[in-house]
């Protein structure tokens, strides 16, 4: 657990310099919410070595989610800090490192062949496509669309 929070640590500086360079965010504004991201993470991993039947990241999901609800005290406050940080500068840092990661494996990669490419092409078009019928229902409720 001590690697992965290093490594959690790792990206969050990166993530927060990214913000910085790319969108113009003080790294002093952003650290509170990358601190409560860390933070939920490190949580939602502790939450899946306990009870491991569910991938982290629903851990890590419910956990963030939670927070953030009108119910969880002080949750205006958790989102104001985690909205200064842009999820572009959050995500390079995770692709790069997921990236790198997957050269290490590259033999087991190649293995897997044409399929994966066909696999991962309907996955994300599926995702891309409930995700806009998703949001297209949520804005009709809202009446904003």
């Amino acid at each position: 657990m001590l690697e992965k929070t290093k490594v959690l640590a790792l990206i969050g500086f990166i993530a927060i310099v990214g913000n910085w360079v790319g969108y113009d965010v003080s790294p002093i504004v952003a650290l509170p919410g990358i601190i409560l991201i860390v933070l939920f993470t490190i949580i939602g991993l502790g939450l899946n070595t306990l009870i491991p039947k569910m991938p982290a990241v629903v851990w890590i999901s419910l956990i963030a989610l939670i927070a953030t609800t009108p119910i969880f005290p002080g949750n205006e406050w958790i989102v104001e800090k985690t909205g200064k940080i842009n999820f572009m500068a959050l995500a390079t840092p995770i692709l790069a490192y997921a990236g790198l990661s997957l050269g290490k494996d590259l033999e087991s990669f190649k293995k897997l062949g044409w399929r994966i490419v066909v696999v991962s092409l309907v996955v994300y078009t599926g995702t891309f496509l409930f995700a806009t019928l998703f949001a297209e229902i949520v804005f009709k409720l809202q009446g904003r669309f």
